[in-house]
């Protein structure tokens, strides 16, 4: 079956060529993702060869020492200015088992077809091999989302992406074969002296509406946006927004990893198991 369509691809790579001069004034977001995957292959005892970085951006995650890396993004500046592979995340060109690592930090959320994505990582990595991704999932942009339906509560237009929760994300990790699947999520909180401040991050940040059929945002649809951006300030003139910092961790499949015992192979049952701490 085919997937539905809801991200426009050729818009999404525009955005991303039009972001790559000035994204280094924009990444707070992806350094955040970056930190978090950092911290989480620091727990890993094990050493990688080649790595795949998906959706580079400017190239600013650092593997492993000693390993290979290969970058990709859907961007054609960001790819060409790191020497990588410009490819849709649910497009890669990779054999199966090229990496033994991969990491996507900010892009995975305006993906069209995210399960064959997460399958194709797999696919791409060898037995035994990890991925470590982040993505801004549900509950991120609360408060633009709020203040554009205030400004457009006679008609509103869809102007936030969908969003994952970290639940339906692990769930993701299942689908796509992925071994000891964990979903986690972070939260970091950005505080605007303006809208036009935080539109200007998502801008630089590739990160603005992406859906097919979005409605242009019309100046008057704008002020009055600004206006109840500007209404939910703190004291000192600044209005916070969330973004919700979703993780997710998953190996290859592979013989040597822990396996969960085989359902029903239990010596104890539940119900003696609750009488004799009743007894207790």
């Amino acid at each position: 079956m085919s997937v539905p369509e809801i991200f426009d691809r050729a818009a999404r790579r525009l955005r991303r060529d039009r972001a790559s001069a000035r994204f280094a004034d924009h990444d707070f977001l992806r350094a955040a993702m970056l930190d978090g995957i950092r911290e989480r292959l620091d727990s890993v005892t094990r050493s990688f060869e080649d790595v795949l970085d998906l959706g580079c951006f400017d190239g600013s995650f650092q593997p492993p020492p000693g390993a290979r890396i290969v970058r990709c993004d859907a961007g054609s500046s960001f790819a060409r200015a790191v020497g990588g592979i410009q490819a849709d995340e649910d497009r890669l060109p990779f054999a199966e088992g090229s990496f033994d690592l991969v990491v996507s930090a900010g892009v995975l959320d305006s993906v069209n077809d995210l399960p064959g994505a997460l399958t194709l990582v797999r696919r791409a990595l060898r037995p035994d091999g990890l991925f470590v991704g982040a993505f801004a999932g549900a509950g991120s942009l609360s408060t633009l989302r709020a203040v554009f339906r205030e400004a457009e509560s006679d008609r509103p237009a869809a102007r936030i992406h969908p969003q994952i929760d970290v639940r339906s994300a692990g769930d993701l990790l299942v689908r796509a074969g992925f071994a000891l699947p964990v979903a986690d999520v972070e939260s970091l909180v950005v505080r605007y002296g303006e809208l036009g401040r935080l539109l200007g991050d998502l801008h630089g940040m590739a990160a603005t509406n992406l859906l097919v059929g979005r409605t242009a945002l019309r100046r008057d649809t704008l002020a009055r946006a600004a206006a109840a951006f500007a209404a939910r300030a703190d004291p000192d003139g600044r209005t916070s927004e969330r973004f919700e910092l979703v993780f997710l961790t998953g190996w290859a499949p592979a013989p040597s990893q822990p396996q969960p015992a085989r359902r029903g192979s239990g010596t104890t049952s539940l119900a003696d198991a609750l009488r004799r701490k009743k007894d207790d």
